[in-house]
Formats: C-alpha cells, sequence, structure tokens
C-alpha cells in the first residue's frame, strides 16, 4: 500500500531527548521507539498491555508525571 504510512511531527527538543534515551536500547530510532510507545499506550487502553499490568497504580502516576514534564 502505497500510503501505509504517516508523518507526525513533534517538537524539536523533545526528538532530541528521544534520540539520547534510546541510545543503547535496542531501538534503531527514534520512528521505532515512538512506534512502540504508542502501540504500548494503545494496548492499555484496551487492557492489554502485559508491561502496564505489572506496574503499581504509583508507577504509572509516577510515569504520567514525567511525561507530562517533559512535554
Amino acid at each position: 500500500m502505497a500510503n501505509d504510512r504517516v508523518t507526525l511531527k513533534i517538537p524539536r527538543p523533545l526528538y532530541e531527548k528521544l534520540k539520547t534515551v534510546i541510545q543503547g536500547s535496542g531501538f534503531r530510532s527514534v520512528n521505532e521507539f515512538v512506534v512502540y510507545v504508542l502501540r504500548d499506550l494503545v494496548a492499555l487502553k484496551r487492557g492489554e498491555s502485559e508491561t502496564v499490568k505489572d506496574l503499581s497504580k504509583d508507577e504509572i502516576e509516577a510515569i504520567k508525571q514525567s511525561d507530562a514534564q517533559v512535554a
């Protein structure tokens, strides 16, 4: 399919921070990492995420707060 991907724009400072975050993580690009995170968030919303099931409510809240600070 010719249009199976779209472009999303994020602030450059966030992009630069994500580049630093993924260093040594196994992700090949910021795009790959962002797709992974978005898929996990969608799974969380649907109640399908295995990763989040292992986190406590306090841990989930701490992640949400740190995400808000980055934005």
